[in-house]
């Protein structure tokens, strides 16, 4: 009979053998292209620029490995991940793209992972271990040839030596001193200990797409007629606990408790009934906002586990009306909390942090009526699961191509007191924040500034000028920094024109 270890074995050999010597001198021109686009740059199109060169020589050394029909589908991921890097790079769209380039490298070259679970675990690996095996993979040039051997020999010596100059050079200056002997100037000018780790920290990064080694797993089928069945595990919850009458009568008390929450967000949100003396609209809208939706949240929670597929929960014509009810009331209350936060933003201006507010709250609403889907469909936890995940796909890659720097900008100057003559003051700052996206919007607001007021915004604006100019440059260019830059040179252009001659 086949041993344990041989019925489930891990494969871990590299999909396609390629010499590791080349794997590595690819892997230092991979660091080479990263220096000279991003090392004292700004980054912008100079990451997609890089992102391409690297999955096209991954794709040249794991050639064997790839699937032409599951290349096809990850080649569609990689354009939609290149996308909202195009229009301009920020920690969303920098995520976005990192992901696509592995998910798109999974599809294409490890056609065995096929669940969910697979992938994430396969992605997993990929990303916290993968960078860690260049350190141990190089070493296995010593198992190549005589002549590659020999080569080897030097190779890590000469790494290492290089790595310890440039540290006491930098850290000693007599040594800098003795090694400026050497008239080293042209390669020492580019020389640092942060550069040395510049170069480590890419190498570490781009080896596991240059050599791809996915995690699978062999499954040997074995005889098992005559193997002993295992007792069943006991509930992990009893029945008692969460039998049918126990969420009935948690379901009437909580639809009578969020009823008494809703005729009050009628009251005095939806009717503007007036508040008690002591309170204001403002913090009565900014004090309920999110623990509602952590209510919410539980709620949700509550309805997963009570309704469990197949349990006898779902099968009662008493239950499930009162679950849609429930969740029909906390739709409401996420409604309530949406409206609580733009009553808050009415006031105090708008802020990533409330937009990213928003978003949260329409995937929540969005989560509880998928509940609701899965019990009138009879679909799976795991239906629920892979479908509040495709939207929040579908969220986070929309962001990713917002434009939210103008929108909070040109928002905040139309709803500030020197424009539309009530609210707060429009911060300045905050708009310097926001970035170049944010210089129309100050274009507007310039005309209503007193003198001193006035001053200080022009010296807000001309830092972001010079940002603008700088994003301009061909590594920092991105799509929406473009559009921006004919925006303003067609209103210079439109202001000088309007101006009488002489």
């Amino acid at each position: 009979m086949t041993s344990l270890a041989s019925t489930i074995a891990a494969d871990l050999r590299p999909i396609r053998h390629s010499s590791i010597p080349a794997k590595l001198g690819c892997a230092l021109a991979l660091a080479a292209l990263a220096d000279w686009l991003f090392y004292g740059h700004r980054i912008g199109l100079s990451l997609t620029l890089f992102a391409i060169a690297t999955i096209c020589l991954s794709m040249l050394f794991n050639y064997a490995a790839l699937d032409r029909r599951r290349t096809m589908i990850g080649a569609a991921i990689l354009v939609a991940g290149l996308m909202p890097a195009i229009e301009e790079l920020n920690p969303l769209s920098f995520l976005i793209l990192v992901t696509a380039l592995a998910i798109a490298l999974l599809f294409a070259t490890n056609p065995e992972t096929t669940g969910l679970a697979e992938r994430a675990r396969a992605l997993r690996n990929f990303f916290l271990f993968g960078p860690l095996r260049v350190f141990v993979e190089a070493l296995q040039v010593f198992n190549m040839s005589a002549f590659t051997r020999g080569i080897a020999l030097w190779l890590l010596p000469m790494a290492l030596g290089t790595v310890f100059v440039a540290l006491f050079a930098a850290a000693n200056p007599v040594i800098e001193q003795w090694v400026s002997l050497l008239n080293p100037n042209v390669i020492f000018e580019y020389v640092s200990i942060a550069r040395v780790l510049f170069w480590t920290m890419m190498v570490a990064l781009v080896w596991p797409f240059i050599h791809l080694r996915w995690r699978r797993r062999k499954l040997v089928m074995t005889e098992v007629a005559d193997a002993s069945v295992p007792p069943p595990l006991p509930p992990a919850v009893s029945a008692e606990f969460l039998g049918p009458s126990t969420i009935l009568r948690s379901l009437i008390l909580f639809n009578l408790l969020f009823a008494a929450q809703s005729v009050l967000d009628g009251l005095y949100l939806w009717s503007h009934v007036v508040l008690p003396a002591d309170m204001t609209y403002a913090a009565y809208a900014h004090r309920g906002a999110y623990p509602l939706i952590a209510t919410a949240l539980l709620a949700a929670a509550f309805v997963l586990v009570a309704m469990r597929p197949g349990g006898p929960a779902e099968k009662s014509a008493v239950i499930r009306p009162l679950v849609y009810l429930w969740v029909a009331q906390n739709v409401l209350l996420v409604a309530s909390s949406i409206l609580r936060l733009d009553l808050y933003v009415d006031i105090y201006m708008l802020t990533y942090w409330r937009i990213a507010a928003f978003v949260w709250m329409g995937l929540v609403a969005l989560g509880l009526i998928l509940i609701v889907a899965r019990i009138v469909l009879n679909r799976s936890n795991r239906w629920l699961v892979g479908t509040n995940l495709i939207a929040l796909t579908i969220v986070l890659y929309s962001c990713a191509l917002m434009n939210f720097d103008a929108f909070i900008a040109d928002y905040n100057v139309a709803h500030s007191r020197e424009v539309s003559g009530k609210g707060q003051s429009i911060d300045e700052y905050y708009l310097w924040l926001l970035g170049p996206q944010a210089l129309p919007a100050i274009a507007k607001v310039l005309p209503f500034r007193s003198d001193a007021k006035f001053v200080n915004l022009v010296g807000w604006r001309d830092l972001l000028i010079e940002r603008q100019r700088q994003d301009m440059a061909w590594r920092a260019w991105g799509f929406r920094s473009w559009r921006l830059q004919r925006r303003l040179d067609a209103e210079a252009t439109s202001r000088s024109g309007s101006q009488p001659a002489g």
